[in-house]
């Protein structure tokens, strides 16, 4: 009986809702905390609000671990927000100190809450498949690009083409279009006036190519995500239809039933 009150309790959208909430304002508590002029005058304030929003979200983790413990550890959502409360209650003094800046981890509990976040989180981590394919790809191509550059320009330009990791480096600085026409190329075309040849098939291999095809993958993983989940909406929606018309069907065979025998 208890375990029911409290599986409705942590189930109920108010709820939800209320930890959202909280998680809104324990995000704001720890941005103002990075602020001297706020911990001035309000850090005690700001520590005593932290500490008791932590509170409450290891009452409510150990509310959904007592209402449901196995289905808590088959929810991969659920684990999550388990280790990010974990990392808040480690210790932050001494050499644990360095975690309490992790504690912004917290607002990473937002993903689990909020449907629309969850679900594209959800299709980024199905594209990874797919991505692994197009990693490979480019990063076959860094490699021919930077073994050609280094051939090429490393005696005249050695801190952008000094070696290799220098010249992959520079390539993705390139392939990013940051500053690549003033900084890099344009210096590199005054010694070697046709270096254009070698940058701009790179450019338009990696920026307008293979990237789009990291866009078209991710899109494609989202769009079957979204497609799945409508569908298991029409299965649940369907099956709870169907629940309602054979309850139906009883509740007439019964009323049939009471008519006949009144009538005998």
């Amino acid at each position: 009986m208890f375990r029911s009150r409290l599986s409705d309790l942590v189930t109920h959208p108010r709820f939800e809702h209320f930890i959202v909430a909280l998680i809104v304002l324990n995000a704001i508590t720890l941005g103002l905390e990075t602020s001297p002029w706020w911990m001035d005058r309000f850090g005690a304030v700001l520590t005593v609000i932290d500490k008791a929003i932590l509170g409450i979200f290891v009452a409510e983790v150990t509310a959904r671990l007592i209402a449901d413990f196995k289905g808590f550890w088959r929810d991969p959502w659920r684990i999550f927000d388990f280790v990010i409360v974990g990392v808040a209650l480690m210790p932050a003094t001494g050499a644990f100190s360095v975690l309490r800046a992790f504690r912004i981890l917290r607002v990473l509990r937002l993903v689990s809450s909020i449907k629309a976040i969850r679900r594209v989180v959800t299709g980024l981590l199905a594209a990874i498949p797919g991505m692994s394919s197009i990693v490979l790809l480019l990063g076959l191509i860094f490699y021919i690009f930077s073994v050609i550059s280094t051939k090429l320009f490393a005696g005249s330009f050695p801190q952008w083409f000094g070696s290799l990791g220098e010249s992959a480096y520079s390539l993705f600085q390139i392939m990013t279009l940051e500053s690549w026409s003033m900084g890099i190329v344009r210096p590199v075309m005054e010694q070697f006036p046709f270096a254009w040849a070698l940058f701009v098939p790179f450019i338009l291999v990696t920026s307008f190519t293979v990237l789009n095809l990291f866009i078209g993958v991710i899109v494609d993983a989202m769009q079957k995500e979204h497609e799945a989940e409508a569908q298991a909406d029409r299965a649940d929606l369907h099956n709870e239809v169907s629940t309602i018309l054979k309850e139906l069907r009883t509740l007439r065979a019964e009323i049939a039933e009471l008519k006949a025998t009144k009538s005998g």
